[in-house]
């Protein structure tokens, strides 16, 4: 951390854990939320400036509705090569989007990156703080797959790509239970912004 930028929170967790929900917490706070998953949808969407790239390196992949998730991930789906065409793509974009973000609130405090492959793609090193949403496994199953279109080969293909809980937990420097009630899990996330505005004042 710099003294003309904000301390980075880096937000992260495995699939299902209830990130979005934590992300929405910290936002609720008052800490403003970079959410790199929202960004790329925005420009993967109708008119989005990443759609002409996709199409032409992934034919048949988009439409007037912008990309087509489930034709672009058919083509991605367990093929390395495949995704890495597509990550080089989508991550250039996302890091600008990223930048610009940062400018726009660099009188703050503090800001959150929500980044789903932290510790997998991004690099921990990225972020000032690491927090870890965590639940546990069977809360974790349980929630996938009462997903749309969720199966347990599509689940176990996720978690091979992701980071074991335990490992993102014991790296992290604070971890959000949401294996409880919203209201608690809540409550952890306010104290979390409090202890961190407080250490920053310090």
């Amino acid at each position: 951390m710099t003294g003309d930028q904000p301390c980075i929170v880096g937000l992260t967790g495995s699939i299902a854990m209830g990130k979005s929900t934590v992300a929405a917490m910290f936002a609720d706070a008052g800490v403003p939320v970079f959410d790199a998953d929202a960004e790329v949808r925005r420009m993967q969407g109708p008119g989005g400036s990443l759609v002409p790239e996709i199409e032409a390196a992934f034919p048949g992949s988009t439409g007037h509705e912008g990309v087509r998730r489930d034709a672009l991930g058919a083509m991605v789906f367990g093929d390395p090569d495949a995704l890495a065409r597509l990550e080089a793509i989508v991550h250039p974009a996302v890091a600008k989007a990223r930048e610009q973000f940062l400018a726009r609130h660099a009188a703050e405090p503090m800001v959150v990156f929500d980044i789903p492959l932290l510790f997998e793609k991004t690099g921990a090193e990225t972020v000032d703080k690491v927090v870890v949403v965590s639940a546990p496994a069977e809360v974790q199953r349980e929630r996938v797959l009462s997903r749309p279109g969720m199966t347990e080969e599509k689940f176990a293909q996720i978690l091979s790509l992701q980071m074991p809980d335990a490992d993102k937990r014991a790296r992290a420097d604070y971890v959000i239970d949401t294996g409880t009630t919203l209201a608690d899990t809540a409550a952890q996330v306010q104290a979390l912004v409090d202890k961190l505005r407080a250490d920053l004042r310090d």
